[in-house]
């Protein structure tokens, strides 16, 4: 597994930080056919596993959301000529959570563009634990200036 993007390239794209920032690295981006793969590894230590649940830790839905979204943000920052623009989260359709994730596992987001506009731009993602579908959505951004 090659890494394309590590964390401190991600850092200079997205504006995000910690204890938001749910991208580790970028393996793969291909800006042509509008698609990129990233990672997110879940430790204990992540802050919402102290309060979801205490007795059970589990990723919040919204937060594997979040991580799609951000490796979306990744992309988008590439493709069509908005390099160094914001891609701001507008809306999520289609939201599926289908396994628990839980600390030890690694979450692989998979995001492919679906459509592109001068302004917006929605991508369908998915992210896996292993070869296990965990989650999925289809996801909407607008632009802003950085």
């Amino acid at each position: 597994m090659t890494t394309v993007m590590n964390v401190n390239d991600i850092l200079n794209i997205l504006p995000h930080r910690y204890p938001f920032m749910l991208v580790d690295r970028i393996i793969e981006m291909d800006v042509e056919e509008q698609r990129i793969v990233g990672y997110k590894n879940l430790t204990f230590n992540e802050p919402f596993f102290q309060g979801h649940f205490p007795n059970e830790p589990i990723m919040p839905g919204v937060m594997q959301l979040e991580a799609m979204a951000q490796v979306a943000g990744i992309l988008l920052n590439k493709v069509g000529g908005k390099e160094g623009q914001i891609a701001y989260f507008m809306s999520i359709d289609k939201a599926k959570f289908r396994r628990k994730v839980v600390p030890g596992d690694t979450l692989r987001m998979v995001i492919q563009v679906t459509r592109m506009r001068s302004r917006m731009a929605t991508v369908a993602g998915r992210a896996y634990v292993g070869d296990e579908l965990a989650s999925e959505a289809e996801l909407m951004f607008g632009y802003g200036a950085a």
